[in-house]
Parts: structure tokens; C-alpha cells; sequence
């Protein structure tokens, strides 16, 4: 009975293990990644919609890249843009690029690595290519 029960603990520990490792916190990367695909997603979704002011169309695009240097000059133009404050979603738009903005240039400095600095790209962006299903 003894052999069993330890078996079963040692089990039960292993497992407990595993599900630690797969619970560890997100990166600086990580969250980088997540909140520049989420904005630029917001930004699709803002322009797409019928509910907000016409000054939307006037917003600086807003395509991210976060391997690209330009980026950080990118965010700070788009949150200084001076108009479209009174649309709720804009002014919530901004916070989230000033927050990345924020992350990127205090909390991640160290943890990324800009694989170019082409500004033209961020303007013109390229499609992905498109998976084969």
C-alpha cells in the first residue's frame, strides 16, 4: 500500500509541476507583441466603423511593428495628434499606444531587439502571406 501512495504523490507532484511551468508569467516580448497586435486590431476596427466621427479618417495610420525602430516615432506622433479627442475610442486608442510606447521605452528597453528601422514600411505595410490551409 505504502509503494502505491508514494507512487501517487510522486504523480500528483509532477503534474503540479507541469502546471507550474505552463503558468509562468508573460515576457517583456510577450506583451509587447500582444498589445501592438491589439491596437493595430483596435485601429482596423475604428476605421471600419460606421459610429465614429469623420476625423478618424484623418488619423495617422497606425500599422505596428515592433521590431521595427520607427515604431517608437510612430506611437509618439499617433498620441499627439491633436485631433479627435472628444471620440471615446480614439482617446482610448492613445492610452493603449502611450502605454506601449511606455513599456517599450522604460520596462523593455533592454529586452528588445529592432531588426530594422525602416519608416516607409510601417506607412506601406506588406501583407503576410497567406497560409496554406
Amino acid at each position: 500500500k505504502l509503494p502505491r501512495m508514494k507512487m501517487l504523490l510522486s504523480l500528483i507532484a509532477l503534474l503540479s509541476a507541469a502546471l507550474l511551468a505552463n503558468a509562468a508569467p508573460p515576457t517583456c516580448y510577450s506583451r509587447v507583441l500582444s498589445l501592438s497586435k491589439e491596437i493595430t486590431e483596435s485601429f482596423k476596427e475604428l476605421q471600419t466603423s460606421k459610429a465614429v466621427d469623420s476625423c478618424v479618417e484623418m488619423l495617422p495610420r497606425l500599422y505596428l511593428d515592433i521590431h521595427n525602430y520607427c515604431v517608437l516615432a510612430k506611437l509618439r506622433d499617433f498620441v499627439a495628434y491633436p485631433r479627435c479627442e472628444e471620440v471615446f475610442e480614439v482617446s482610448e486608442l492613445k492610452e493603449k499606444a502611450r502605454s506601449l510606447y511606455t513599456i517599450m521605452i522604460s520596462y523593455c528597453r533592454r529586452d528588445l531587439v529592432f531588426l530594422t528601422d525602416d519608416c516607409s514600411a510601417l506607412e506601406n505595410p506588406v501583407p503576410p502571406p497567406i497560409e496554406p490551409s
